[in-house]
């Protein structure tokens, strides 16, 4: 009887231990799945509110508090930006903010980083000297023709067609761009489109190309005219 007993004891031991081993896991796959939600607090999700209110999709206070007006303008981003709409802040819904769990892949890093310099390089080029919102308006153009079936569809492809851009052709894509070009890359990276979906822009000023003056325009921002 005591070595049936025993026998029962270990067997319960080890049930125990697989359940406890599997709760552990499970736990530790949703805590870097699901990053913020509604009812989460702290950092994080202070830097989700202030993004979200720089781009326009929140109105509420930067007080680092996850509830129904931060979750709505997570909805609203996500719906924007063609992710799952929940209102949750996952690995996804962060990636496309520029918040980067300790969980990113080195390459996935480096392929962001790479798309970066690149789009900044390109905003340097075209809009030094325009107001913050034109340059990052210049790199939401950039990334409305990667959406657009008319257009190649990675960064690097859309910057370098032929006679798509003027810093392409003289050079000066290659000048090293400044922290204001970087900024206004990610920001367009993460979302923020002033130019409300435009995929040409072109300075009255200068401009000697008919057709371009015939694009129903979306805005002027700085000595640029933005059109689809």
């Amino acid at each position: 009887m005591y070595i049936k007993n025993k026998k029962i004891m270990i067997f319960l031991v080890i049930i125990l231990s697989i359940i406890a081993i599997l709760i552990t896991i499970y736990s530790e796959k949703n805590t870097v799945e699901v990053l913020s939600k509604y009812g989460s607090r702290g950092e994080e999700v202070r830097q989700i509110q202030t993004k979200l209110k720089r781009w326009g999709y929140y109105n509420g206070n930067v007080d680092g508090i996850y509830g129904s007006q931060t979750q709505e303008a997570v909805r609203y981003f996500q719906r924007k930006n063609g992710l799952t709409v929940d209102g949750i802040a996952g690995p996804a819904t962060l990636k496309a903010m520029g918040i980067y769990s300790s969980s990113s892949s080195s390459s996935s890093s480096s392929s962001n980083s790479s798309n970066l310099n690149l789009l900044a390089r390109i905003i340097y080029g075209e809009a030094r000297g325009e107001p913050y919102t034109g340059q990052v308006a210049v790199g939401a153009v950039v990334l409305n023709r990667v959406k657009s079936s008319s257009f190649p569809n990675t960064i690097s492809g859309v910057i370098y067609q032929s006679g798509a851009f003027d810093a392409v052709r003289d050079g000066q894509i290659n000048l090293t761009p400044d922290s204001t070009a970087k900024k206004a890359a990610q920001d367009a990276l993460n979302g923020w489109d002033p130019t409300y979906g435009a995929i040409y822009y072109f300075n009255p000023a200068t401009a000697t190309n008919k057709w371009i003056w015939s694009r129903p325009m979306t805005v002027t921002i700085g000595n640029h005219r933005f059109c689809k």
